[in-house]
This record gives structure tokens, sequence and C-alpha cells, in this order.
């Protein structure tokens, strides 16, 4: 599935109750975003860097991130300064990864050139 894919998609409720996926499933999705995302926390977290030239640019995106947050309901951990950003996702309620985080991260790409 390209990543564009990933992009028409949107995020499915998670209440728990599902296993997060493993680290070939979340491996394959990953490939499908840019290469800036890594897997980490042992499988349980992607996580990519962002620099901008300015905090107007950072803050910005910053910013757009947190709508696609609020349009898709899925919440990343997003820590920033001047002229960097980091952004990571999980699902907290299956204490891992599911196909929502790839979503979230394939539209947070698409914010960028």
């Amino acid at each position: 599935m390209p990543a564009n894919d990933l992009i028409t998609k949107h995020c499915v409720p998670c209440e728990g109750g599902i296993p997060p996926l493993d680290l070939a499933a979340a491996t394959r999705l990953r490939q499908q975003l840019h290469e800036r995302w890594k897997i980490g926390h042992n499988g349980e977290r992607i996580e990519a860097r962002f620099s901008f030239s300015d905090y107007w640019r950072t803050a910005a995106f910053v910013n757009a991130v947190a709508w696609i947050a609020h349009t898709e309901d899925h919440h990343p951990e997003i820590r920033f300064g001047y002229n960097e950003c980091t952004v990571q996702y999980w699902t907290h309620a299956v204490k891992g990864l599911t196909e929502n985080d790839f979503i979230c991260a394939a539209k947070v790409d698409a914010l960028l050139p």
C-alpha cells in the first residue's frame, strides 16, 4: 500500500482490547513513511524530528500537527523549541502501535514538501 493510502484513511477509535502491532507489521507500515520516522521504545512507538529555520515556522508546524490530532482524535507527544520539533506516536490504550499511529504520521509527512 503506498503512503498516500495511509493519508486517505482516518483513525478508528481504540479503547484497547486489541493487541498492538508486532514489530514486523510496524516495520512494514513504517516503510510507507518518510525515512525520518523511527521505531523506538522496544517497538512500541514511532518518532520523528523536524528542523525549521525559526520559531514561527516551528510553531506553525506544531499547530498543524495539533490540528491533525484534533481531526483524527489521535494525539501525539510533541516537544519543540526554537527551531526543532519531535513528534512521537503510540496508542496509549494498547500500550503500543496501531495503524492509527501510521495514519497520523503519514498526514504529518504531507505537511512538508
